[in-house]
């Protein structure tokens, strides 16, 4: 009986401790900036699509990726982020691939996410 009793007293003590702190419990991962067509998304279409999503567009491409409004209107209304996200080489954009990295994708992810925000 002795036994036990030291062996709840230690089960208690040793879920009543703890080293958490308050400052450990908050969200110490900083908050990024919101992402915005000009600042991040601009770079990766250009980097990535314009060749073929010119004015006018080439190489069978459907439509233009030139400007706000044209990558507004892709990811609304033609599945850009499920293009370039993938793994499907039919369906995949840039067209034969190789797949964007996935950090990119994310940005165009996140900023559907923000409100498709050109500014």
């Amino acid at each position: 009986m002795k036994k036990l009793l030291s062996y709840v007293l230690f089960i208690l003590l040793m879920t009543s401790c703890t080293s958490v702190s308050e400052e450990d419990l908050i969200d110490q991962i900083p908050i990024e900036d919101v992402i915005t067509y000009n600042s991040q998304v601009k770079p990766i279409i250009d980097n990535n699509c314009i060749n073929c999503h010119s004015m006018p567009p080439e190489n069978g491409a459907p439509m233009s990726l030139v400007n706000y409004n044209d990558v507004k209107n892709a990811v609304i209304n033609r599945e850009l982020i499920e293009r370039i996200s993938s793994e499907d080489l039919g369906f995949l954009m840039p067209f034969g691939g190789p797949r964007l990295p996935q950090n990119l994708i994310d940005v165009l992810i996140q900023w559907e996410l923000d409100g498709l925000l050109e500014e």
